[in-house]
């Protein structure tokens, strides 16, 4: 370093920048400049050895969110089965008509919270062509994000059920007398509001019946009956209704699509039968269903059925069905198959409940008021009709009552066994006017004139189960007619086999002790072995079916077809039916009912006559 060299002039640090070495110069010991270019990169050490993972599984388990959060309604056009409530925030949003406190009421999973999040996105609504409250949301709001994630200053949410006490009501009071910092309105959602304290709710009466015009309140609640009256006077209340089976269904299926999976109809049913109408549940159990199958394959029902521990409807229907002919072996049986395939005995006694109650309203309302599948409908219909409506309430108070008995007892499978025997029992039991009828006339107090196989306990008493008598007693004298055959199937109320014989069985020859049809197709393979076996168990006597004859008439459904479009041809035909008809232009004629005969009841004279003749 030379002595003229012009940076001796001040100290070093008073010197601007120097670059440490100028790229452009030669290297201080010779050696040449290095060529353009990239630098290689040196190579990487090799990664120790792990296992193959498919990158669908390293991006699901990186990011998965399960489908109750990730389908959650973001519109209110995205909420099912709440159609009533959207119709009238709609109105009222568009009348400008808008309370300033809502009560949000329902089961769990019916989208309470959700409603109160997009209540509270429609009021604070803008975006660059809506500046006033608006159910109309999209995904460009100023304020939706951080609605939606909980996190905006304007509006709080509170969890009522970990601040219960008048100091946490205390501090909202504080923060409703300042105006909203950047939205429109200041809203307070209050979930779970009926877990706070009577002096909580006292502290919020006051602000609730006259909030200052920028606020807005709106609760959410499991429990209506727990908030005070004086709370519910001062809000606008919507009831968030359970979403019907088949919405949910629908609602089910278009998610799994959407997901790139595939599940039967019926595994669908399970699920939503499950869910008790609540989306949440539905979704959680679609969630844990999904996986049970590799992607591309089909989750099957008996899977999904295994899932949720529950037991074939058929099965519980045919449960029902022998419980209530009194067949106890067979329902001992039907009980226990059930149970080794991992039924819970309480969603046992609470399908039979269910049974009790379809067959019951089947039998006023008709089959579709069950709104189960068809088969199941009609069977559940036929034996309604089979069964007395005083025997189908009486079954419903003991299923109750086992219902409790099964929840307490030590073994659940013990306490339903014993109630099978008891409702086996007690199916053929008079109730009180019948059995007043046959004190006065008589009658024997049996449950039936025909011992029924197995041991069933027709309500002749215990003594009489125990008595001896002859195995192969005849119960009935033979039928007569094929109709007959009919007519004693439903008197022994086998429901399932009267159908089948009514749907499937064409006859060609009928004698007592025989009978030849030829079968329609769809026909249970083992129709004549039941069909003989329950004849020579009524009638004491072996009966020779065949199913392989040719050329049969109509089986009974299609009979019966034929009578009601003839009978409905002759009304039609009636002049008086045309004369109306004529003069009503566009009506039809509707279901035809035959009216049962007015009963006139005696007259009882009068006590004051009776004493005026003495």
């Amino acid at each position: 370093m030379s002595d003229n060299d012009p940076n001796l002039d001040g100290p070093p640090w008073e010197e601007d920048d120097v670059v440490e070495r100028d790229e452009n110069t030669d290297d201080m010991f010779g050696a040449p400049a290095p060529a353009a270019g990239p630098v290689p990169a040196p190579a990487p050490a090799a990664p120790p050895p792990v296992a193959a993972v498919s990158e669908d599984q390293a991006d699901d388990g990186a990011a998965y969110q399960v489908l109750a959060r990730k389908y959650r309604p973001r519109t209110f056009e995205d909420l099912i089965g709440q159609e009533a409530m959207v119709r009238t925030l709609t109105n009222a949003f568009a009348t400008g008509r808008i309370a300033h406190a809502f009560m949000l009421t329902g089961v769990r999973g019916v989208g309470k919270t959700t409603t109160a999040r997009l209540l509270a996105r429609a009021l604070n609504n803008e975006t660059e062509t809506i500046d006033r409250p608006s159910l109309t949301l999209t995904a460009h709001g100023r304020h939706d994000a951080a609605i939606m994630a909980g996190q905006h200053m304007d509006v709080m949410e509170m969890d009522a059920a970990s601040h219960t006490g008048v100091n946490d009501i205390r501090d909202i009071l504080e923060s409703v007398r300042y105006a909203p910092v950047e939205a429109r309105y200041k809203v307070y959602v209050l979930d779970e509001v009926h877990m706070l304290s009577t002096q909580a709710f006292n502290a919020l009466l006051k602000t609730l019946e006259e909030p200052p015009p920028h606020a807005k309140f709106i609760f959410a609640t499991t429990e209506i009956r727990k908030v005070p009256v004086t709370i519910l006077s001062r809000c606008q209340r919507f009831d968030l209704r359970r979403v019907e089976p088949e919405i949910l269904v629908d609602h089910l299926g278009r998610i799994a699509e959407r997901e790139g999976m595939k599940i039967e109809q019926d595994a669908l049913a399970l699920i939503s039968r499950a869910a008790e109408g609540s989306v949440r549940d539905g979704l959680s159990l679609l969630d844990q269903a999904l996986v049970q199958a590799e992607r591309g394959q089909v989750v099957k029902t008996e899977t999904v059925r295994d899932m949720l521990g529950l037991a074939d409807r058929s099965q519980t229907i045919a449960l029902f069905e022998s419980v209530m002919a009194g067949r106890t072996p067979e329902a001992l049986e039907n009980f226990r198959t059930l149970y080794g395939y991992g039924a819970d005995p309480v969603q046992v006694t609470n399908d039979l409940l269910e049974h009790c109650h379809a067959a019951s309203v089947a039998k006023m309302l008709g089959p579709n008021a069950t709104r189960l599948p068809n088969d199941q409908a009609q069977k559940l219909a036929a034996l309604g009709a089979a069964i007395p409506a005083a025997t189908l309430s009486r079954t419903w108070q003991m299923l109750l009552k086992a219902l409790d008995e099964v929840r307490r007892a030590p073994n659940p499978a013990d306490a339903v066994e014993m109630a099978i025997v008891r409702l086996a029992y007690a199916a053929d039991l008079p109730g009180p006017e019948e059995a007043l009828k046959r004190l006065q006339s008589g009658e024997p107090f049996g449950g039936g004139s025909a011992p029924r196989g197995g041991g069933s306990g027709g309500g002749g008493g215990t003594s009489a189960q125990l008595a001896a008598r002859p195995v192969m007693a005849p119960a009935l004298p033979d039928p007569q007619t094929f109709e007959q055959v009919v007519a004693l199937i439903g008197e022994k109320r086998e429901v399932g086999l009267q159908m089948d014989v009514e749907r499937f069985v064409k006859p060609v020859s009928f004698k007592p002790g025989a009978i030849v049809y030829e079968s329609v197709e769809g026909a249970p393979v083992e129709l004549a072995r039941r069909l003989a076996g329950r004849l020579k168990e009524w009638t004491g006597r072996t009966w020779l079916i065949a199913a392989n004859g040719q050329g049969g008439g109509d089986t009974l459904i299609e009979r019966q077809r034929k009578e009601r479009a003839a009978e409905r041809q002759k009304i039609e035909a009636d002049p008086f039916i045309k004369a109306v008809l004529l003069a009503f232009p566009g009506a039809q004629l509707g279901e035809i009912k035959t009216i049962a005969p007015t009963v006139v009841t005696p007259e009882i004279p009068d006590a004051a006559e009776d004493d005026d003749e003495d």
